[in-house]
């Protein structure tokens, strides 16, 4: 399976067009969406950023990052792309998503505390999914901020390495653009969009990530 993976648009409608417009999204067989859909914007914000992509007509799964507003996970159950506290699968590969953070100094719109995160993946994930998260785990490339800190879910680590999950798609640390590794999970984080970053991934019998930039 093809997997066009994207996080952090923070409302940079322009930009998906510009994604749209490379070919990449109809050449994909999945897209994915690691949350920031909008910049503290609500849910009419969040369809207009997800037009060209739904209107490319492959599958889109999303969630919503700490900077969506509090209508946009309504919007994007509305679309049936909705992946936040869920299972979904495609072709047989399972899917277990989380929106929001893990709590920042910031007090943004979506955060929740560590046993919330774990909860949410003990009871939707099953062996062999992946994982589509807004916060990266912690401890990794994909989670370290500018000074050496890292600052991802210590509660997602956890299980990832407990389940033996094998892919995680992230985002939120902008500056962490990376693929990285957790026992035998592979995880990626595209880089943001708002940016012109984005990652290709192919699952087969391995994962293979390609990171690309428009």
């Amino acid at each position: 399976m093809d997997i066009l993976a994207v996080t952090d648009i923070h409302g940079r409608a322009e930009k998906v067009r510009e994604l749209v417009g490379t070919g990449l999204a109809e050449d994909a067989d999945l897209v994915l969406i690691a949350g920031d859909v909008t910049n503290f914007g609500g849910g009419n914000e969040a369809l207009n950023v997800l037009k060209p992509l739904l209107e490319a007509g492959r599958k889109l799964y999303a969630v919503f990052g700490n900077c969506d507003g509090r209508d946009v996970p309504k919007v994007l159950e509305g679309l049936g792309v909705l992946a936040h506290d869920r299972r979904v699968q495609i072709d047989g590969l399972g899917i277990v998503g989380l929106g929001g953070s893990n709590r920042t100094p910031f007090r943004t719109i979506w955060e929740f505390g560590e046993d919330e995160i774990r909860k949410v993946l003990a009871r939707n994930h099953r062996p062999g999914d992946l994982i589509l998260s807004h916060v990266p785990p912690y401890g990794t490339k994909a989670d370290l901020i500018r000074g050496g800190l890292h600052v991802g879910s210590r509660a997602l680590r956890e299980f990832i390495e407990e389940h033996r999950v094998p892919l995680v798609v992230t985002g939120h640390i902008h500056e962490a653009r990376a693929v990285d590794r957790v026992g035998e999970a592979v995880i990626v984080n595209p880089g943001p969009l708002f940016r012109g970053y984005y990652a290709w991934i192919t699952v087969k019998n391995e994962v293979e990530v390609e990171l690309g930039r428009l």
